[in-house]
């Protein structure tokens, strides 16, 4: 089941971002459940979860950016799409990445943007299956301390 997080969701989320990058889940803080409030009460931020078997095993981050350019249309930025390895190759994925789509949509994005690490070709395979191009723009990152 697709469906927007939930409060109740936050430790299954951090767990499940194991399988993403992360090397161990965060202390509970009073930085870390500030940031879980404000993630969940900004109307333009959208974390997606799947649910298979009980639990959140699939999640992506699609946050709407208010824009200027394009008549005034916002953007959307997907980022964190991760599926627990477990769950993999099952579309789960693909569900909310089509839910982040349908927001985007709602919200009269004139485009979708997403970034990725991952070098692997079945990964970049999934992003062009799921609509998604690497050649109309060039991403460059710079990373802060």
């Amino acid at each position: 089941m697709v469906r927007e997080a939930e409060d109740r969701d936050l430790q299954e989320i951090l767990e499940l971002y194991l399988c993403l990058h992360e090397t161990s889940v965060p202390e509970c803080s009073e930085n870390l459940l500030h940031t879980w409030q404000q993630i969940l009460e900004d109307e333009n931020h959208h974390l997606i979860v799947n649910e298979a078997d009980g639990r959140i095993v699939s999640s992506c981050v699609c946050v709407i950016i208010p824009n200027l350019t394009r008549n005034v249309r916002p953007y959307a930025f997907v980022e964190n799409v991760v599926t627990h390895t477990d769950f993999r190759g099952r579309g789960l994925a693909s569900q909310c990445l089509e839910y982040a789509r349908q927001i985007a949509e709602q919200c009269n994005c004139y485009k979708m943007m997403l970034l990725t690490g991952s070098k692997n070709p079945g990964t970049l395979d999934f992003y062009r299956k799921a609509g998604y191009n690497s050649g109309d723009k060039t991403a460059f990152i710079r990373w802060l301390d």
